[in-house]
């Protein structure tokens, strides 16, 4: 370290290659820790965002805008990372989004209102999402060949790792502690990735000049585009979709906005997405299991927690407690990606991966009312290990095979599919829940008539217990009634969870059968920083 920082920090970049293995691995895993705690941020509140809500006196609505708001900003500048990095240098951008995040994370610890929250959170997603594609380019410039491996799988790692720690992590500390500490964690972390980055990255050097021929249009463009298609796809399922017209303008604005930012990204000289990368091949297949691999890992972390809130009414530390396998077996399943991917082909990795996330979602299927952690337990284990499978190669196939000079364009269009494909999937499976909750009800309830001898014998019970609580034969009769809608209603809710885990099953059955398509990556060897 002591020996980058006597360079100056405003020295001309270094070349990866004279400096030492201990000096990249030490710059990297920092870059990590701010990629680690940005991710970790995105579900960080999932489990507590009742605690939230009661501190600052708001409603369930204007609750989940803590989580809304922080998706939006970072979905937007994600794609926006690449040409930044161009612009101010990869350091230089990093340290200014982690300092940004740090100061935004104490500011929503100490929010007075849950308006002042939306917005510090709105704030904290922008300036923390340029941390998250930035990583993936600086390892492919400081490591080759097998080290670009042990990069990608530790990438790959941190991707899926952090949002599946989220409510474990939250649901401690807010039940240890309160919830401001979920945002003041971040704080030290933070303040040493600010501080050190600049001193330890070097690998290229700011070109201002790329402001004046920018494609600003074109980023007005991707944010209209992208911020309206979030906030449809996010509060679509709570609003029955395009029946609300709110919900209906902004489908149509992320549709005109989307049509046009392409068209726009396709004919200017200097786009702000290299949208062209799409037209090689492993680029396109790696950006779609990409945005797979993120409908299966944001959609059941949003799954797994409602149904443990919901129908099994556990407290926000319960459900971080039963959620907890998925990353443990993850981190166990690193070991073995890294020994396979030494020693065999990274898409029968990766393909193995799909197919154990698929295998997971089915032992999801047979879901009950009463399962708790130890029924949760192997498909949990499943899906942490098919995590550790899918993720890395599916980095190292798309990105490690593209010229240094379109990695941090291509890397930010990657990581944007990711989470797009978290966004849709989460909206889709509220669809799912709520369609499929009353569909079942009514399938139900046609059962539940009066020639259902099961059912009469325990209304007749349960009217008895009631009146022998006190209550009057009316009521005890309505009494019993509603505790048989409670038990309908609650059934309904568990067969909903069963379709929405098939329904994600089915998408890693499509990538699962897609992998072949794929050509072997051969890295390209020694880049330098002058490519960028």
């Amino acid at each position: 370290m002591n020996a980058i920082a006597s360079r100056g920090m405003f020295a001309e970049p270094i070349d990866p290659a004279a400096l030492s293995m201990a000096q990249k691995v030490f710059a990297f895993a920092t870059m990590c820790v701010g990629m680690f705690i940005a991710l970790l941020d995105i579900q960080i509140v999932s489990a507590s965002l009742r605690d939230i809500g009661g501190g600052l006196s708001a409603g369930t609505d204007e609750t989940a805008w803590v989580q809304t708001s922080y998706l939006i900003a970072e979905i937007v500048v994600i794609p926006l990372s690449g040409w930044l990095s161009r612009v101010m240098s990869t350091r230089w951008l990093f340290a200014v989004s982690a300092a940004g995040f740090t100061i935004t994370s104490m500011l929503c610890g100490a929010a007075w209102d849950i308006q002042s929250m939306i917005v510090f959170r709105a704030l904290q997603g922008f300036l923390g999402g340029s941390m998250i594609p930035t990583v993936f380019t600086t390892a492919f410039v400081f490591f080759e060949n097998k080290q670009r491996v042990v990069a990608a799988a530790t990438i790959g790692a941190i991707a899926s790792l952090a949002p599946t720690l989220g409510p474990t992590l939250g649901g401690w500390i807010t039940d240890n502690s309160s919830w401001h500490w979920l945002f003041f964690i971040n704080l030290v972390p933070g303040v040493f990735v600010t501080v050190a980055v600049p001193l330890l990255v070097n690998i290229d050097r700011p070109d201002f000049s790329l402001l004046k021929n920018a494609d600003y249009l074109g980023m007005v463009l991707l944010a209209i585009f992208l911020g309206c298609l979030e906030y449809t796809l996010e509060e679509g399922p709570r609003w029955n979709w395009i029946s609300d017209r709110v919900i209906l303008t902004n489908a149509w604005l992320s549709g005109i906005a989307g049509v046009a930012f392409i068209a726009r990204s396709l004919l200017y000289a200097h786009p702000v997405v290299d949208l062209r990368a799409l037209k090689d091949r492993n680029f396109a297949l790696g950006s779609f299991f990409s945005f797979v691999t993120g409908i299966g890992l944001f959609a059941t972390i949003y799954l797994t927690p409602l149904f443990l809130g919901r129908v099994r009414g556990y407290s926000a530390l319960q459900i971080g407690e039963a959620v907890f396998s998925t990353g443990v077996f993850q981190i166990m399943t690193i070991p073995l990606y890294t020994f396979l991917a030494k020693r065999y082909d990274l898409r029968w990795i990766m393909m193995a991966g799909l197919a154990l996330f698929a295998v997971s979602m089915w032992d999801f299927t047979p879901i009950t009312h009463d399962w708790s952690s130890r029924e949760l337990l192997l498909p949990q284990a499943l899906r942490g290990m098919a995590q550790q499978l899918a993720v890395p190669p599916a980095v190292t196939l798309t990105l490690g095979g593209l010229a240094p000079a379109r990695l941090k364009l291509a890397s930010g269009l990657f990581n944007l599919m990711r989470n797009l494909g978290g966004a849709i999937g989460i909206a889709v499976c509220a669809t799912i829940l709520n369609d499929r909750t009353n569909e079942h009800f009514y399938h139900l309830a046609e059962r539940l008539n009066a020639s259902n001898e099961a059912m009469n014998g325990w209304l007749a019970t349960a009217s008895s217990h009631l009146s022998e609580l006190g209550q009057n034969p009316n009521d005890a009769s309505d009494g019993s009634l509603h505790q048989l809608w409670l038990l309908a209603y609650r059934e309904a809710q568990t067969l909903s969870y069963a379709d929405a885990f098939l329904a994600i099953g089915l998408c890693f059955v499509v990538a699962t059968a897609m992998v072949p398509l794929m050509r072997k990556v051969a890295p390209p060897k020694g880049p330098s920083a002058d490519a960028h």
